[in-house]
């Protein structure tokens, strides 16, 4: 295989897609009268290359893990890894070196933002390699990494992180992890279990109760903290793009079935990426100008 071809299978197994993810790290951005500073938009955005870095090298160690696993998976077997595209021990090596450098640069940057680095890789290396397959904890973990990524963003532009906005933040990511549980056992059916031991112990109507839980507590918490921000009330008014950006992906996942891969379900339908961005918009003007 040339060159070109296996840095184009490194690049994709580190999963660019997922890398939407490590956006929470502008949260602290959003929320703090910081947002139209070129300076801490900089050191956002160098926390967020830091996290996909790190966050690549995750998922290439995971995608060797779990390369038998995958190849019974009708979207993951498609993998380079799990493909037979690109050879396990090509993958570890790069991770490690790009794992070593993009720790050293963090390191340089922020000591900070080095030890969350640190904490979230080895947090989502113990999920790849135990973790994962624990009921209910595995979902725990994946909210965790939202937390750190939130805390990463904070941290680096040195503002101090709302008690509510770590509460949001942990009850979303186990919003979004819920549905990619329900939707890997819709995929799977019979064979979730081959694909992850722990699927055989969750049921759609366990993962159904435990998102009407999650669903109604994180309006109601997202609702709490508007309400304590001190913006004169005008936070509320981004209350109706929440309610709209939850019950819009639970009609994904439900009638779609668009919730595996909550990266792809946001670039693949409009209404809820113009959605968001309209959320991001009202809370920066409203938290910078009110």
């Amino acid at each position: 295989m040339s060159i070109v071809e296996t840095a184009k299978n490194l690049i994709k197994s580190m999963r660019p897609k997922q890398w939407v993810k490590n956006c929470f790290v502008f949260a602290g951005l959003i929320f703090s009268k910081s947002f139209f500073q070129l300076e801490l938009i900089l050191r956002t955005i160098y926390c967020f290359a830091f996290f996909s870095m790190v966050s690549g090298v995750v998922y290439i160690i995971n995608d060797i893990i779990d390369a038998d696993k995958d190849a019974l998976h009708p979207v993951k077997c498609k993998r380079p890894i799990a493909a037979g595209r690109l050879g396990s021990s090509q993958a570890l090596v790069f991770s490690l070196i790009l794992l070593v450098a993009s720790l050293t640069m963090a390191l340089i940057f922020d000591i900070k933002l080095f030890i969350i680095l640190l904490v979230y890789f080895l947090l989502i290396l113990s999920y790849s390699l135990a973790l994962k397959n624990i009921v209910i904890l595995d979902v725990i973990v994946l909210s965790a990494g939202f937390v750190l990524r939130t805390v990463a963003g904070a941290t680096v532009i040195d503002v101090w992180i709302s008690p509510w906005l770590i509460l949001c933040t942990t009850l979303l990511a186990l919003f979004l992890a819920l549905n990619k549980r329900k939707s890997e056992l819709h995929v799977m059916a019979d064979k979730a279990g081959e694909h992850r031991k722990n699927l055989e112990q969750y049921t759609p109507g366990l993962i159904d109760n435990m998102l009407s839980v999650i669903t109604s507590t994180t309006v109601m918490s997202y609702s709490l903290y508007t309400f304590s921000t001190g913006k004169s009330g005008y936070m509320m008014l981004t209350i109706p793009f929440v309610l709209y950006g939850i019950f819009r992906y639970q009609y994904l996942v439900s009638s779609k079935d668009m919730g595996g891969s909550p990266e792809v379900t946001l670039f693949k339908d409009k209404p809820l990426l113009i959605n968001i961005v309209l959320w991001i918009v009202a809370s920066a003007v409203i938290v910078n100008f009110f």
